[in-house]
């Protein structure tokens, strides 16, 4: 398994250029652990999950999984700050550094584990000064309790400045072949700082190669503003002819989609939401496909970067919300 490729952080990270996301795996707790079980014995040990993630539940399973396991053998990345209504919904974002802690505090306990390699705020809260959430992060690594440092949907310039309080190991945004608005400014300044790039939704919440297409489609439209929308449909009207070069690879849409991201650079990863071990080993056969600069191309003339514009990541209003404003 490839490794993934950065020069800005004093610490060798030593994760794999495929990452595992946990934020599905509940509640089918035997399937989500043989998919980690799977990943860590194909060389895949990025573990990624949050404490919101079914309110608890994914960062059990985790834990669950890694018993048994040496603790060096898998590298285990926790987001935190979303605040949940019991729906499931996002109300907003506790990110101040006198909660850092605490939310820490429990993240350890369910996870059964004595530090976390990477944690990272989800989101940052503009009431907040970066600084200060950094800060309190900076905090746990001079105790030991968190090994490096990440940031999670941020732009450019929120990026720079966390980096300036602490060194940033990775920064995790949403990004695909349909999705490519971090390439003007996040990327080349993630570059410059020797910052990795973690890629979620590169299958676009299993939009692009998975089941029931429509179906998922149907659910983005209740809650995706409708040009986004619009773009959506627009691109999904093609991926015939993306699954022709999958075709030519002997590759499902879902693996091409996956060797796409893995394709834009060393220094990125394609973070995959496989729940089950089945599911994995389809997700991991995509880094055996190879995209010459042709095959780049082709899928460039299809779904050129400045149609490529789809994002399902809903906005909160913290104006409105109210939330923690100083």
């Amino acid at each position: 398994m490839k490794q993934l490729k950065t020069t800005g952080s004093n610490v060798q990270l030593g994760i794999s250029q495929l990452g595992l996301g946990a934020m599905r795996m509940a509640p089918d707790r035997e399937g989500a652990i043989s998919a980690i079980h799977a990943a860590l014995d194909n060389g895949v040990n990025f573990l990624n999950t949050g404490d919101f993630y079914s309110s608890g539940i994914s960062e059990t399973i985790v834990g669950e999984a890694l018993k048994g396991r040496k603790r060096e053998d898998a590298f285990v990345s926790v987001k935190f700050g979303a605040l949940q209504t019991i729906e499931s919904g996002m109300s907003g974002f506790d990110v101040r550094p006198e909660g850092v802690e605490n939310y820490l505090a429990y993240s350890l306990k369910r996870l059964g584990l004595d530090y976390i390699d990477l944690y990272q705020p989800c989101r940052i809260n503009p009431h907040i000064p970066v600084e200060e959430t950094i800060g309190a992060i900076s905090r746990l690594v001079e105790k030991g309790y968190v090994r490096t440092i990440g940031v999670s949907e941020v732009d450019a310039d929120t990026l720079r400045r966390a980096n300036a309080t602490h060194p940033i190991s990775l920064v995790e945004v949403a990004y695909s072949l349909m999705n490519r608005h971090i390439e003007d400014e996040l990327i080349p300044t993630a570059r410059g700082l020797g910052v990795g790039i973690v890629g979620f939704g590169v299958l676009l919440s299993g939009v692009l190669g998975g089941s029931a297409t429509e179906q998922k489609i149907s659910v983005l439209s209740h809650f995706v503003p409708p040009s986004a929308f619009e773009n959506l449909n627009q691109n999904f009207s093609l991926t015939d002819k993306l699954q022709q070069i999958a075709d030519e690879k002997e590759a499902t849409l879902a693996q091409l989609a996956i060797a796409w991201v893995l394709a834009q650079g060393e220094d990125i990863m394609a973070l995959v939401g496989s729940r089950t071990e089945s599911q994995f080993k389809d997700s991991l056969k995509a880094t055996d496909i190879r995209l010459s600069k042709d095959d780049l191309d082709r899928i460039e003339s299809i779904i050129p970067k400045a149609n490529a514009l789809i994002t399902y990541m809903p906005p909160v209003n913290i104006d409105k919300n109210g939330l923690f404003k100083r």
